[in-house]
């Protein structure tokens, strides 16, 4: 009877023992939700330290921006004024074009007057123009009839002969100024152009150190764009980890609160496994008195056998109850770590696509579909974005590790941040809102926190079924 009490104090102890030891495992749990708390701290210091220098790099490009737009402000003052000058330029060439062509008319008039010159002349002048000669005047000498026919005649040629040198002389200044007036103004037509096409190579330079400065402003706002897009995504991922942080600190709450209660139904359990061992205990110490009072008095009961019959006591306690409470399934629950999200067919796996990393899977399906959680987690974040559209972020924390789901593009969402969700649970329905074509879920898997490069993204085809 000894040994019994013993195996039975025994097997009450390691009942014990397991209750006792559970709340170790929920001490590591949340040790590790600490450690992911800490870890998101982290990142999240590092994304505002990337966002600081996004900012500096965008006030940089900005101030680089405003200095070459000054500076093309400069080029395009500078292209004015040479064009100014060229029309200035212009204007005298057209004056002096003007100037060449009442200088031809000169010509023409110049050139009527030593013709009718040379009718004077006839061969005589032409004779000494192009000789040099002298007329032979002795034959009009010879031929006079008379003394004084030959006085006459020596006076006639005297007079012809200074009006020849005359002639002559008002030909070659004619001449003379005619050369000179057509070099003077062919000379000045000449710098003209030169001047023209000095000032049309620096127009030509003036545009193209424009382009020059119009290409880096508009390299440098694609830059800035580039960035302030950068810094957006940047914001979006602070924002995510400080939402996956409050999940976090929300699992790690509700782990005290599950270690709360386990240590009360702990303590309810050993109380009332001691007071059951103090009542086996009294019953077993009740029942070997019984044996043995039962013993003393047996040849008393033999000799009064025929007045007197034996009498044995048993007693058991043995209770067990046992509530199963019915549960709908959800539909295409599944019994690994991660459930299928939806109904419907994979329109679009992981990978390149339209020249961008597509860092999830696409499931269609039309009608109203819904949307469950793929695995038990706490809702991080539940809003409106413009390349998501309707979506929910879900932070899970499984065997230690740090999960977070995607589920986008929702007609609507049914499930708010801060909101503990079961795996399976409705949390909205399929829709086309946001960046998107056509009715479908967008479901990322990241094995720890979701971040703006998606580094964490995994392919979800690898862990729901298919």
């Amino acid at each position: 009877m000894k040994k019994n009490i013993i195996a039975m104090n025994a097997s009450i102890m390691i009942g014990l023992g397991s209750i006792l030891a559970a709340p170790s495992v929920y001490a590591e749990s949340i040790s590790d939700l600490e450690k992911q708390k800490e870890s998101i701290q982290e990142k999240r210091s590092g994304v505002e330290s990337n966002i600081s220098d996004t900012e500096k790099k965008i006030d940089s490009l900005q101030d680089k921006q405003m200095t070459a737009e000054d500076q093309i402000a400069a080029i395009e003052a500078k292209i004015t004024e040479s064009a100014k000058k060229i029309d200035a330029k212009n204007a005298e060439i057209t004056q002096t074009k003007k100037e060449i062509e009442a200088l031809k008319e000169e010509i023409k008039v110049l050139k009527e007057r030593i013709a009718k010159r040379n009718e004077v002349l006839k061969e005589r002048a032409l004779s000494f123009q192009e000789t040099g000669g002298d007329v032979n005047y002795l034959e009009v000498l010879f031929g006079s009839s008379s003394f004084g026919d030959l006085v006459d005649r020596v006076g006639a040629v005297a007079t012809i002969a200074e009006a020849d040198r005359d002639i002559l002389k008002q030909h070659e200044l004619d001449k003379k100024d005619l050369e000179e007036k057509q070099k003077a103004v062919e000379t000045k037509l000449a710098s003209l152009e030169v001047a023209k096409a000095e000032l049309l190579e620096i127009q030509k330079q003036q545009k193209q150190q424009k382009q020059e400065k119009d290409a880096l402003v508009k390299k440098l706002k694609q830059q800035t764009e580039k960035h302030e897009h950068e810094k957006m995504g940047l914001e979006e991922e602070k924002a995510n980890l400080a939402a996956q942080e409050k999940a976090i600190k929300s699992a790690i709450s509700l782990e005290h609160q599950r270690l709360a209660e386990l240590e009360a139904a702990r303590k309810q359990a050993a109380a009332e496994a001691k007071k059951r061992a103090e009542q086996e205990a009294a019953q077993a110490a009740a029942q070997a008195a019984s044996q043995a009072a039962s013993q003393a008095s047996e040849s008393k009961k033999q000799s009064t056998s025929s007045g007197y019959s034996a009498k044995s006591n048993s007693s058991s306690s043995s209770s067990q109850s046992s509530s199963n409470v019915s549960q709908a399934p959800a539909p295409a629950v599944s019994s690994g770590t991660f459930t299928r999200p939806s109904a419907g067919y994979v329109s679009s796996t992981m990978g390149e696509r339209w020249n961008k990393q597509h860092a999830g899977i696409d499931i269609a399906a039309s009608g109203t579909v819904p949307i469950v959680a793929a695995a038990d987690g706490v809702v991080s974040r539940s809003y409106f974005s413009s390349s998501y559209g309707n979506v929910i972020f879900v932070t899970h924390s499984i065997g230690g590790q740090q999960w977070t789901t995607v589920y986008a593009h929702l007609s609507s969402r049914q499930a708010s941040e801060g909101a503990v969700v079961a795996k399976g649970q409705q949390i909205g329905i399929m829709g086309n809102t946001g960046h998107s074509y056509g009715q479908h879920l967008h479901f990322e898997l990241h094995k720890g926190p979701w971040n703006y490069s998606k580094s964490n993204a995994v392919n979800p085809l690898n862990y729901i079924p298919n």
